[in-house]
């Protein structure tokens, strides 16, 4: 999709470049340089959005010949929403007041929420740039009729209100933090989606089952899970399986388990109990 450089390849033929623009909580789109701006990486730009303009930080960028959405001709109906102009400092004060305002909405919200006995759990509040619109982020375990609610706050805010319910993953997103590891929580310094975790992840990588260890803030099992998954399938391919019998330098056995950082395999030989060996010893004899 991108042809990427770090930089505004500027070019005055062929189709416009396009960016992709980070918003708050890892909110992601993809936006149209029509203007032919010389944007760059980690740029704050003002774009266009629902009913306005938002602002965000350009986390790519570069060229296309096909995107889906982009009219280039093709007699779409839809068309990338467009770069308007890189922020200015006035731009980044508004921004700023936003963000202030934004923890307040959020106070008086859980109080609507209250007072309306909704059963549902307010994560986080955004302001559009323009504040057009002003989103709320909840979970629930239910749907919510939340009509009565989104009256008493856009009467209140006198704007736009949109109430959209996520998952567990995406409020920990929102709020942020750490995890136990001591570094902030991936899904909030470079993630853009998440992966569908699942117990088989911890059978693949060998690890002893422990709810307390690999679960995550958002209570599913951790993203990082999936990190080093496909290099311990790869390992794992390499060596045999437990149950499986094998020939070893002291007669056949069932192999117990392998250790792949180590190189070993460890073998039931039966009434010698179980002994180690190494696994290049095991391949050369395999090979024989």
């Amino acid at each position: 999709m991108f042809t990427h450089n770090g930089h505004s390849q500027n070019s005055s033929e062929g189709p416009p470049e396009i960016v992709e623009i980070a918003f708050k909580a890892g909110r992601i789109g993809i936006y149209a340089n029509e203007p032919k701006l010389p944007l760059k990486i980690e740029d704050l730009v003002v774009v266009e959005a629902d009913k306005g303009n938002d602002l965000g930080r350009i986390i790519q960028t570069g060229q296309t010949f096909s995107y889906p959405g982009y009219d280039n001709g093709n007699g779409s109906d839809e068309k990338l929403k467009k770069v308007v102009r890189v922020a200015t400092e006035e731009d980044l004060q508004k921004l700023n007041g936003n963000r202030e305002e934004e923890e307040n909405a959020v106070r008086l919200c859980k109080e609507k929420i209250v007072k309306h006995r909704l059963l549902m759990n307010l994560v986080d509040a955004e302001y559009q740039w323009d504040r057009n619109k002003l989103t709320f982020y909840f979970t629930s375990e239910q749907r919510v009729d939340f009509r009565k609610l989104v009256r008493d706050l856009a009467s209140k805010f006198r704007t736009r209100i949109e109430l959209r319910q996520v998952g567990v993953r995406d409020a920990a997103k929102h709020i942020q933090g750490y995890g136990a590891c001591g570094c902030q929580l991936c899904c909030t310094v470079f993630l853009k989606k998440f992966e569908n975790i699942t117990t088989q992840y911890i059978k693949d990588q060998l690890i002893q089952t422990n709810p307390t260890r690999l679960t995550g803030v958002c209570g599913r099992l951790k993203c990082c899970l999936a990190f080093e998954r496909d290099f311990y399938l790869d390992e794992m391919a390499k060596y045999p399986t437990a149950g499986q019998t094998i020939d070893t330098p002291n007669g056949k056995g069932r192999v117990e388990k392998v250790d792949i950082f180590n190189g070993v395999v460890y073998v039931n030989i039966g009434d010698g109990g179980i002994e180690k060996f190494k696994f290049e010893q095991l391949q050369e004899m395999a090979a024989s």
